[in-house]
């Protein structure tokens, strides 16, 4: 090939340049793929679960499955810190290690991480289950949802005091099952039971003590979790991790499949800026800004029309707020609540109540937004100084901004088409088909229903392209 390049360099002036320059781009081009280092052919990817279990966690856990089962990766390491979160983005999850391909090992790690709550169902529900030195995993008793709820089943205490010489009877029902008082709450805690318990199964786990973490928020430290077949090993970090995978048969959809971890190398899948941005907006904290942002914006925008910045931010905050609320468990109430408060704080620039719209629109927005989250997940709660520096804005923003917009919404227009409607002129000429008029220093055509006579003083009532409309205008009366 360079042969030919060669020649047909030789054979003219600009021949020469182009091949001159092909020789180059060849030469850079091998280069580079020799400088390229090559990447293992059996690498494990790993995906760091830190946190809080939501939407966004969710979008990366199951995007991390399907790129890894895409690459062809022999192995996914999900590494596990979190104390629980929302139930939909933990099935979502679970969902795609269940439907994954590539063997999943849950390793809660390093040393401190927890796999409470939500993390527990997940640990479970991997193909293998692992452990770092001073870790636990448990506390599963579903959260309370909106009203009613579920109390943690704890046993002990209370109406459970016995006499001296009643150990048996104490001891039977400390371990006894404390039901829900509600209907609701007992159909979410048999709901949550069995669906860990048949993760159990799946795995061939201890179904026993999974029952308990969710009835009575049971908790275990590594060893015994070990102990007692609801981890399978234990890993002081990744590369111990490969080596004690090595030779293990797991079971796949498609069929039982041996690990062969030793020498494999590993590689972290960092969140991409979606993950982070999904992260950020569905923060309920975050949510809530943006859609009090929005509204202000469009407000502005509003009693201002045509300066374009307050209602383009306000728009696009509003829609990315409300895109947030719409991944996760929302009181509609709530909502409601927030939006009639803005309604009522704005109506008290309009109407005179002597403070009770606006007094109203306060209330309205605290009680909205404490109840606008539907969940009390760790992590998915609104601050009250939130809600309090949203109150305060809200209420700055109706003592200062509103009144201003209403007096340059109630302004006489001074430029463009409506400044011309009301304007005073005086007639030029008139025939039978129209004249000209004096407006605003200026000669303009016009046409009008009566007949004007020069000198007569008019008012411009209308437009037609560049004609106006004029009629007599009437003396001032004394």
């Amino acid at each position: 090939m360079s042969k030919r390049l060669a020649r047909f360099a030789r054979s003219s002036p600009g021949g020469r340049l182009t091949g001159f320059v092909s020789l180059i781009l060849l030469g850079l081009a091998l280069q580079a793929a020799g400088a390229q280092p090559e990447k293992p052919a059996r690498t494990a990817m790993i995906l760091d679960l830190d946190g809080v279990v939501g939407p966004a966690t969710a979008s990366y856990v199951t995007r991390g499955l399907h790129k890894a089962a895409d690459q062809g990766a022999p192995l996914v390491i999900l590494r596990m810190d979190t104390p629980g979160g929302l139930d939909t983005s933990m099935r979502e999850i679970i969902q795609a290690i269940l439907a994954s391909p590539v063997p999943v090992v849950g390793y809660v790690a390093p040393s401190g991480a927890r796999a409470a709550s939500a993390g527990t169902y997940i640990l479970y529900a991997c193909h293998v289950a692992a452990m770092a030195p001073g870790t636990n995993l448990g506390a599963a008793t579903p959260v309370q949802l909106g009203g009613g709820g579920i109390i943690p089943g704890i046993g002990g205490g209370g109406d459970d005091q016995q006499k001296p010489g009643d150990e048996a009877a104490k001891s039977s029902k400390d371990n006894a099952a404390p039901e829900p008082a509600t209907a609701e709450g007992r159909k979410a805690l048999n709901d949550a039971i069995a669906y860990i318990r048949s993760l159990a199964e799946l795995r061939g786990r201890n179904v026993d003590w999974a029952e308990k973490a969710v009835r009575e928020a049971a908790s275990l430290t590594a060893s015994s979790a070990v102990a007692m077949n609801v981890a399978d090993l234990m890993a002081d970090d990744v590369s111990d991790l490969m080596k004690k995978l090595d030779g293990r048969m797991v079971k796949l959809g498609s069929g039982t499949v041996t690990l062969h971890t030793e020498g494999m190398a590993s590689e972290v899948l960092e969140p991409d800026w979606r993950t982070d941005f999904l992260r950020t907006i569905t923060n309920p904290n975050i949510a809530l800004l943006l859609l009090a942002i929005g509204g202000y914006g469009i407000l502005f925008e509003f009693f201002n029309p045509g300066s374009v910045a307050p209602g383009t931010i306000g728009g696009i905050c509003l829609i990315v707020g409300l895109y947030a609320l719409n991944m996760l468990p929302i009181n509609y109430a709530g909502l409601a609540l927030i939006l009639l408060g803005l309604g009522l704080m704005v109506g008290e620039a309009f109407v005179p109540s002597f403070g009770i719209l606006g007094i109203g629109g306060i209330v309205s927005l605290v009680l909205g937004a404490g109840i606008l989250v539907d969940t009390n997940a760790p992590g998915f709660q609104i601050a009250w100084p939130v809600i309090a520096a949203v109150v305060v804005t809200s209420v700055l923003f109706l003592m200062f901004v509103v009144p201003i917009g209403i007096k340059a919404l109630r302004r006489k227009a001074v430029t463009g088409t409506e400044e011309m409607i009301g304007a005073h002129g005086q007639v030029e000429a008139w025939g039978d088909d129209g004249g000209t008029v004096f407006v605003h220093g200026e000669r303009w055509r016009a046409a009008s229903d009566r007949a004007l006579s020069p000198k007569q003083a008019v008012e411009v009532v209308g437009l037609d392209g560049l004609t106006l409309r004029v009629a007599p205008r009437e003396p001032a009366k004394p």
